[in-house]
């Protein structure tokens, strides 16, 4: 059956679509003017402020950044490091721990569960933590972005949600054919937890990102700071591309501005870029997570 809209249906239609073009022009405009940006000339940005379009390109600011012996691109293996090995050990650690504290039967379930429960409310503060990681030797090793960050409890707590949903009948059955509790958790459990569990590797992928306070603090030497440090260092400081000049390799200093915005896009550029792949399992992941507590 075939509904005509009425005119005020036609008319909300219309100041919808304008709304929802000025809302995404709103978020695409910084994104494009700090990738055109990083492409102009001085001269071009002084004369053209506001473009997003540059009629010539220059590459001199990637050039810089990018070059052998770059600061940069040794920020980029530490921040590889640190999203590569601690999301694969905290995605283990974070199964197991939650995996033991969904079972009902474990006497030891509620306590643990209030145990961390408690550390997101409170924590130690920065000067206790400090103190830990020297004791522990964690200062300038590359180990700090990994150990103290292992389990978080939110994740944590996703995830004993959504493996309490998995019929119990499955691991009956599984059992029946000798399997025990460890087989039954990487055999069974979490291949029926893809959704879940790419969610949460998503989140740690992006946190270990993103994160530059513990490069701040913990770490000294500049050859282990992870990528957002330099980038926070570059934003922060007007004589930042003098300070990395050696190091960033070449003569050759392009403009500040240049290398700032040539910075942003190389640094944000590979999250935007795998974000897409996993947006699929977000919805999914976080609203079968949590419809059981």
């Amino acid at each position: 059956m075939y509904f005509r809209a009425t005119k005020g249906e036609k008319v909300f239609d219309v100041f919808n679509t304008l709304f929802m073009l000025l809302i995404s022009a709103s978020m695409l405009y910084p994104i494009l003017f700090v990738v055109s940006h990083s492409l102009m000339t001085d001269t071009e940005r002084a004369l053209h402020p506001f473009t997003i379009i540059p009629t010539e390109l220059n590459f001199s600011g990637y050039e810089f950044i990018l070059a052998k012996g770059s600061l940069l691109l040794s920020s980029f293996q530490i921040t590889f490091f640190r999203l590569s090995v601690g999301t694969l050990l905290s995605l283990i650690v974070e199964c197991m721990f939650a995996y033991a504290i969904s079972k009902r039967v474990y006497p030891l379930a509620v306590p643990l569960t209030m145990m961390i429960a408690f550390t997101m409310w409170f924590q130690g503060g920065l000067i206790p933590s400090f103190l830990v990681m020297k004791s522990l030797g964690f200062l300038d090793s590359i180990w700090v972005f990994v150990i103290p960050k292992l389990m978080n409890v939110w994740y944590i707590l996703l995830l004993r949600n959504f493996f309490a949903q998995i019929p119990a009948e499955i691991e009956e059955s599984a059992k029946i054919d000798g399997s025990n509790e460890m087989g039954i958790l990487w055999r069974i459990i979490l291949p029926l937890s893809t959704p879940v569990l790419a969610t949460i590797a998503l989140f740690h992928v992006v946190y270990h990102w993103n994160e530059w306070f513990m490069g701040i603090i913990y770490i000294s030497d500049q050859t282990l700071q992870p990528a957002m440090v330099i980038l926070r260092q570059i934003l922060s400081q007007a004589n930042a591309a003098n300070m990395y000049a050696e190091d960033m390799g070449g003569s050759f200093v392009p403009p500040t501005s240049m290398i700032q915005m040539a910075t942003i896009v190389v640094v944000s550029f590979p999250i935007i870029a795998a974000y897409p792949f996993f947006q699929k399992y977000f919805t999914k992941g976080l609203m079968v997570g949590a419809v059981k507590g």
